[in-house]
């Protein structure tokens, strides 16, 4: 997905004189073709992200359409203040390209997961976020950014992840996809974004085996929320199941709650949020490890679902 992404960045500037790449003290063999064909539209900074987004905001000043690259917790947690001032505030053109959300640098540690950044980023007014599940969508999405008129935020997973979209169920910023349908618009509705959505089909066919027909909905966008396919499913759902890889306070689950609450009120079906506590992780290994332990595996998301259909208390 990562290699996706800045690839796509090249196709863009072939075919655009607006976009250009900055990244932070990344390998110097990245996008070695864009830097030797174009040299005055590739960037390399060192380790000082908070210069690499005033750089994007000046470069977008000018009319450009500056693709940022670096870690996400460094593009996140340590860019705040820059991103929140220098690019939202100014409804700038940005995209900030953040590699390794959510739990992708497990053997890392803490300081290198980025287990909050959907949280804080769809903070930000002006702030485009999103978190596509697979490389092909990757393009879809790039696609997009070129007219797209607001800063975005481009959540990246490890790469190499099973291709589970379609070209043909179609793609626009801020739309929701439904890739499973049950065959009513009852039981269980699984709504994910990123990669969680693999792990949501998964679950579904595990749900499947056992009796309970699930959708699964896809949300490639955060924010802006397509609250209206939201809505659609959630309104006769007996259980909604929100699924993602970061923290589940003001991450997207909250984004799908509040939604829900303040449309549907007291009619609001049951959800379950699955994400991470309210806690760093301090385990290291692999991004499947810290999935088992967070229980987002496929199995785990399906048993956690299934207890919380078959409970009349299912919120959580």
């Amino acid at each position: 997905m990562r290699q996706t992404c800045l690839n796509m960045v090249y196709d863009l500037a072939k075919r655009d004189p607006r976009p250009l790449f900055v990244g932070s003290d990344l390998s110097p063999g990245l996008l070695a073709e864009m830097k030797k064909e174009m040299p005055e539209r590739w960037y390399m900074e060192g380790i000082a992200e908070q210069n690499l987004i005033g750089m994007g905001a000046g470069l977008a000043k000018e009319g450009f359409i500056p693709y940022l690259n670096t870690i996400a917790t460094f593009i996140t947690r340590r860019c705040y203040e820059q991103v929140a001032v220098d690019l939202c505030l100014h409804d700038l053109p940005v995209r900030l390209i953040a590699n390794g959300g959510g739990m992708v640098y497990a053997p890392l540690g803490p300081t290198h997961l980025a287990i909050e950044d959907i949280a804080i980023m769809r903070a930000l007014p002006n702030m485009t976020v999103t978190a596509v599940c697979d490389a092909k969508e990757m393009v879809r999405l790039m696609n997009c950014t070129l007219d797209w008129p607001h800063p975005i935020y481009i959540r990246l997973a490890k790469g190499g992840d099973p291709v589970v979209s379609r070209e043909d169920l179609g793609f626009a910023i801020g739309k929701a996809i439904p890739m499973r349908r049950a065959r009513s618009k009852g039981s269980i509705v699984l709504m994910s974004t990123g990669v969680m959505t693999t792990n949501s089909l998964a679950a579904a066919e595990i749900l499947a085996k056992d009796g309970i027909d699930a959708s699964v909905i896809h949300f490639h966008t955060i924010k802006p929320l397509d609250e209206a396919t939201l809505l659609d499913f959630a309104r006769d759902a007996e259980l909604v199941v929100t699924v993602e890889e970061g923290v589940r306070i003001g991450g997207f689950g909250s984004a799908v709650a509040d939604c829900m609450l303040e449309q549907l009120g007291t009619a609001m079906p049951p959800i379950v949020r699955l994400g991470l506590p309210d806690e760093f992780p301090h385990n290291y290994g692999l991004q499947e490890d810290l999935f088992d332990i967070y229980g987002l595996l496929p199995a785990q998301i399906a048993a956690a679902a299934n207890a919380a259909f078959h409970r009349e208390d299912a919120v959580a």
